[in-house]
Order: C-alpha cells, then sequence, then structure tokens
C-alpha cells in the first residue's frame, strides 16, 4: 500500500497525524436522565484516537432537535461537562476532536422531543421513516415520525441562536471544533432539498432561497468561533429520512460555494454506501473540488475486506479528497488506522450492539495481536 493515508496534514491551526477520519455514528450510549456523555464514552473516543480526526456522534443542540433514545446532547451544564470527560481522554491520548452538531427536524416522535411536536422547513412528513424511543427496555424501539410544523421566522432565528451556543459549548467542553450536520435528511438538509422545503418565503422556491437557513446558520457558527473551528457535513446523492432533491449536483455544488465563501476548514461528504447504491459521479466530484478550497473529506464505501484501503489512498493520491472516514470499520477496529497501516485482518462489528446497551459492542472489542 502507498502511504498517502498516513501523511499528515493541516487543518486550520491543528496539525493532523494522518489523513484518516473517525466519522460520525450514533452510538445511543448517553446517561439518563439529560443526555449527557459519560466514561464510557471517553472510554469509546479515547481508544480511537489513532486517528488524525474524530468527528463526534450527532450531539443535539436543544431538546428539540433530538431525533433518537440516548443521543448526548450540548446544552446543559451537565452535558458540557459530561463531553469535557470525554475531550481529555482523547486529547491524553494524542487524538483531536470535533464534535457533530445535530438538530434532526421532522425526523423525530415526541416520545424524544418531552411530546413537542418536531419543526421543519414545511409542514411536509417524512414518509416511512422511523426513529427508536425509549421502551423502558435497553434495547431501542422503532416507532414513525410525526407531522411537523413548519418554522416560523422566529423558530428559525432560535434554532440559529441555538446552533451558535452549542458551537461556543463545544469550545468549553474542550472540543477542537465543531462539525455542522447538514445530511443525511435532518433539519439543514429539510431546507436545502427541493421536495423538503415548500416554503414560499425567503428561505424557500430559488436554490438561494434553500440555501439560506445554511448560509445563516454557517455564518453564526463562524462568527462565535472562528471558520479554522468548523466544518460542514453534507450528504448530495441520499435519500435518506425522506429528503430528496430534484437536481442534486447543481444544488450541492452551490452549496460547495457558499461554505468556500466562509472559509470553512473542511466539507465533509457523506457518500451512498449501501452495497449497490451508485458511486458518486466524479463530474461531481472534480466540481467540489473545483469550488472548495478547504480540506475535503468523503465518507462511504473506502474499504473492502479485499482491498482494505485502496479506494481510499486512489481518492487522495488523486486530488478529489483530502482526508477519508472509515465508520463501520471503526466500531470494531479501535487501532483501525495500525491495521490498514500494517495491513492487518479488520474484524467486522456486531449489528445487535450499535446503538443502547452498555461496553458490549462499544468498548470490549481488542486491539489486533499478531501471532508470536
Amino acid at each position: 500500500m502507498s502511504n498517502s493515508l498516513f501523511q499528515p496534514i493541516t487543518l486550520g491551526h491543528l496539525t493532523l497525524k494522518n489523513r484518516i477520519v473517525m466519522p460520525p455514528m450514533t452510538r445511543s450510549r448517553a446517561s439518563q436522565p439529560g443526555d449527557v456523555a459519560n466514561e464510557l464514552m471517553a472510554t469509546y473516543y479515547a481508544q480511537r484516537a489513532g486517528a488524525g480526526l474524530i468527528v463526534s456522534e450527532g450531539t443535539q443542540i436543544s431538546p428539540l432537535g433530538k431525533g433518537y433514545a440516548w443521543t448526548p446532547g450540548i446544552y446543559t451544564p451537565a452535558q458540557i461537562a459530561g463531553w469535557r470527560q470525554v475531550t481529555d481522554a482523547v486529547h491524553r491520548e494524542g487524538g483531536v476532536m470535533f464534535v457533530q452538531l445535530w438538530h434532526v427536524g421532522r425526523v423525530t416522535n415526541p416520545d424524544n422531543t418531552g411530546g413537542a411536536q418536531p419543526i421543519s422547513a414545511s409542514a411536509v412528513k417524512a414518509e416511512n421513516v422511523k426513529v427508536f424511543v425509549d421502551n423502558g427496555t435497553d434495547a431501542p424501539g422503532f416507532v414513525d415520525v410525526v407531522a411537523p410544523r413548519e418554522m416560523t421566522k422566529a423558530d428559525i432565528q432560535q434554532v440559529i441562536a441555538e446552533y451558535r451556543q452549542s458551537a461556543l459549548n463545544a469550545i468549553e467542553a474542550g472540543f477542537d471544533g465543531i462539525e455542522l450536520h447538514a445530511a443525511n435528511g435532518y433539519l439543514i438538509n429539510q431546507f436545502i432539498d427541493s421536495e423538503s422545503n415548500h416554503r414560499t418565503d425567503e428561505y424557500g422556491g430559488s436554490l438561494e432561497n434553500r440555501l439560506r437557513f445554511l448560509d445563516e446558520v454557517v455564518g453564526a457558527l463562524v462568527n462565535a468561533i472562528g471558520a479554522e473551528r468548523v466544518g460542514v457535513r453534507l450528504a448530495p446523492f441520499t435519500t435518506l429520512n425522506g429528503t430528496v432533491d430534484a437536481d442534486p449536483q447543481t444544488t450541492y455544488t452551490a452549496a460547495a460555494a457558499l461554505l468556500n465563501r466562509h472559509k470553512i476548514v473542511y466539507l465533509h461528504i457523506a457518500e451512498v454506501d449501501w452495497d449497490d447504491a451508485p458511486d458518486t459521479p466524479m463530474t461531481f466530484k472534480q466540481a467540489i473540488r473545483a469550488q472548495f478550497d478547504g480540506v475535503l473529506i468523503y465518507a462511504g464505501r473506502y474499504f473492502t475486506q479485499q482491498d482494505q484501503a485502496a479506494k481510499a489512498e486512489l481518492a487522495i493520491a488523486s486530488g478529489l479528497a483530502d482526508m477519508i472516514g472509515f465508520g463501520r470499520p471503526f466500531v470494531a477496529n479501535p487501532d483501525l488506522p495500525v491495521r490498514l497501516a500494517q495491513g492487518f485482518p479488520v474484524a467486522t462489528h456486531d449489528p445487535d450492539t450499535l446503538f443502547g446497551g452498555g461496553e458490549k459492542g462499544l468498548t470490549d472489542y481488542p486491539v489486533y495481536q499478531a501471532a508470536k
């Protein structure tokens, strides 16, 4: 294997030891009540500090931003203190960590929001979408999402303020920066994509209008903590959680140009990663590279058992990507960078222990032991 994955890279004021990203993955282990990050999560992330960059699991910015049971927040003093345990543990192991700031919008159920009706760009229910709730056991119980109400101008301003405050809270909690979750069908994606945004005001209709909420949120984040600490995740070609855009190539090339104007430190593209999904068009990747001057991260289907990280190496060597995220491989392989560097076998995870529960399937995966 060539070693482009293992070259250091500058990310704002940071120097990362390699180009491997542990991307955000919901694990639903936060302490209750209060959705507080805890010692178990600190152990989990610290075990994986060999990544050049860790991005935390999605972390809600408010009670109404919560979509699933047992996910952590970052809007109360207890939550900030809980995350400080995590960032301290990661930093002790030489890691760098950003928190992913998350508002799910319509992708929730009142069981997760204290009974409140969800909010979205428009009063359009996501069809055939389920979320999991706490049903009194330690296993997630899946329920349908409900119809949201359309956000008022006051709602929009309030959510922008919540994003801004959460970014400040993240720095207080010891994170090196934040990633704005604008992907996978959640709130910001609901504004961007044409089929989930039916608004007739300045936040809907034209592409410029559909990108306005993204623009204003990123502006608030950059103003609060500096562009060198802000990354954004987009998912141009996924239809996760029911969001569909009529012309994703045009929409997301424009989004990249907008984010470039804010001079954010990185753009993280989540590619469709199910087995028979179409590849992201090469013309699109070339357009994104042309529009965005910062660090470009791609994640999704960059690892196979046969070729390991060969596709990731090629993406970096081609110049189209600067860093690559490996999601599920990091679940069962806390030492994934070492395994990739040495060509060691990569373990597969147990899908039954991804969400909820305790240390089983979270912190009990071993590092690789070469035969004596």
